[in-house]
């Protein structure tokens, strides 16, 4: 079984009828952030966060996060990362070290600025600290593709059809190829896991790919994608206002509502090639933007 779930006993009721089964859930779990930096000589060790996910690619999760909260600028500003001990436990599962290399300062006054402001303000933080606001990206989608994503991720992942609570972010190439796949319980969480192994994999920025979220958009996932470069977001949910507000300032495509049959085009319909019998519908959302 994976590390991510467990099987728990439940009672499964079906209108009058009720059934003794078992039921796959999501495994939640703190783990605590701590952040080694300094000089050789004078090394510090400090704590910056303490999140719930689900267990799983936890170095992946701590470096995406103090990426897309730009305390670090790349990932060769981090040279190691290990579990270690909990406070007060002897339990090293759910804490985990970064160390930073000696030449690199962490920037601590930047962390939390997208919990803090919106509008304006965020988008002219975003742009002064990302280190990829404003690269065009050309990519092409083809409409046709969109539809097939959702059976290319179930090929490669059944935790969505087990209905275990699982948030899923997923990356894909512009004909479908799924180069990445992270889950949990927390679908921020399961975005920085994406970038964070992108970034170990020296692939940013992530032009040229699209983010296939599992459930719906707010702001904060369309800001982190934006720190990675990302252009294109599909969702299966629907997006909020001020997602699709971040989306046109950046010019990044937003699709969502994606099921078998249909899908709406929030932002950045320019990317996106719909089929010949809707080549009015298309150019009238290419001049939307």
């Amino acid at each position: 079984m994976s590390a991510s779930t467990q099987i728990i006993p439940i009672v499964k009721v079906n209108h009058t009828q009720s059934t003794r089964t078992d039921a796959k859930i999501a495994i939640e779990e703190p783990l605590e952030i701590k952040l080694e930096y300094g000089p050789v000589d004078k090394r510090v060790i400090q704590k910056i966060s303490v999140m719930m996910r689900t267990p799983g690619h936890d170095a992946e999760l701590a470096t995406g996060f103090l990426f897309t909260e730009a305390v670090i600028k790349n990932a060769d500003d981090v040279q190691s990362a290990r579990h270690i001990s909990a406070a007060g436990t002897e339990d090293n599962r759910n804490a985990i070290l970064l160390s930073l290399a000696p030449e690199t300062e962490p920037h601590f006054q930047n962390t939390g600025f997208n919990f803090s402001t919106v509008g304006e303000d965020a988008v002219s933080a975003i742009r002064t600290i990302s280190p990829f606001a404003g690269q065009p990206d050309d990519t092409v989608l083809h409409g046709a593709l969109l539809y097939q994503i959702p059976d290319i991720l179930r090929r490669h992942q059944r935790v969505l059809d087990d209905a275990a609570g699982l948030d899923v972010s997923a990356l894909f190439t512009p004909v479908g190829e799924l180069l990445l796949l992270r889950q949990d319980i927390d679908r921020h969480n399961a975005l920085d896991k994406i970038i964070g192994a992108a970034m170990m994999y020296n692939w940013l920025p992530l032009k040229q790919t699209i983010l296939l979220l599992s459930g719906r958009v707010g702001f904060k996932l369309v800001q982190k994608a934006a720190m990675a470069g990302i252009s294109i977001i599909v969702a299966v949910g629907a997006a909020s206002s001020l997602a699709i507000q971040l989306a046109k300032e950046f010019d990044i495509t937003l699709i969502g509502l994606l099921s078998a049959s249909q899908f709406n085009i929030y932002a950045g319909a320019h990317r996106v090639s719909l089929p010949v019998d809707r080549v009015g519908l298309n150019n009238n959302l290419a001049d939307e933007g």
